[in-house]
């Protein structure tokens, strides 16, 4: 008994089925590639923000460390900057005894680095900073390096003892007699494309000596 092969018509709907399994197969593969991608750059985001607040954190404890942070003494404050615009900002300020790794100097690197943060628009977080021992520090504006592109505004928290609650500002607040005080806390707010993340900095303080963390 001979075998039948297949017809015409069963060849086609073979290579139509064949075709569309194809098709699809391919729109899957694709589809899982842009949604691996879209959640590769949240993961990256998300590491980011991590990295730029663990160094921020790190560096304020620095700060708070003797001999820059002594009983008594606030080691960190608000202070009036004059930055190369020739604008005055007005910034949270530290001093870093030894000075901090990403600063990048013409020479050789000095200890005694006083810093402030600063956030601009367009431009992100910002370190700004000079040595005291440099000839110009009285005169000459801090040097400026990036930190972050994606930190698009900072603020300031402030506890009420007398109403026991957290205040924000968006500018570092002034005290009845008329000078700055520095915030409990640091707000750090990243921005990448739609997406916001908010992060909450403890601004430390020194104790007998010694950094409250």
């Amino acid at each position: 008994m001979r075998r039948r092969g297949f017809t015409l018509l069963e060849i086609m709907v073979a290579l139509a089925i064949t075709g569309m399994l194809m098709i699809a197969l391919n729109t899957f593969i694709f589809s899982m590639g842009e949604l691996w991608g879209k959640n590769t750059d949240l993961r990256l985001f998300d590491r980011h923000v991590r990295a730029v607040t663990r160094f921020v954190e790190r560096e304020l404890r620095a700060g708070a460390l003797p001999p820059a942070g002594v009983a008594d003494q606030a080691p960190i404050t608000v202070q009036e900057i004059r930055t190369h615009a020739g604008m005055t900002e007005t910034l949270l300020t530290f001093e870093l005894f030894e000075g901090s790794r990403i600063f990048t100097w013409p020479g050789q690197p000095l200890p005694e680095v006083v810093c402030s943060l600063s956030v601009r628009e367009g431009t992100g977080l910002l370190f700004l900073w000079h040595s005291r021992l440099e000839k110009d520090f009285a005169t000459q504006s801090p040097r400026e390096t990036l930190v972050s592109p994606l930190v698009s505004a900072i603020s300031y928290d402030y506890y009420d003892a007398d109403f026991k609650n957290w205040k924000n500002e968006t500018q570092p607040r002034k005290n009845t007699e008329g000078a700055y005080e520095a915030p409990q806390r640091l707000r750090l707010k990243f921005t990448y494309r739609t997406r916001n993340q908010e992060v909450l900095i403890l601004v430390p303080t020194v104790t007998q000596g010694a950094p409250v963390f």
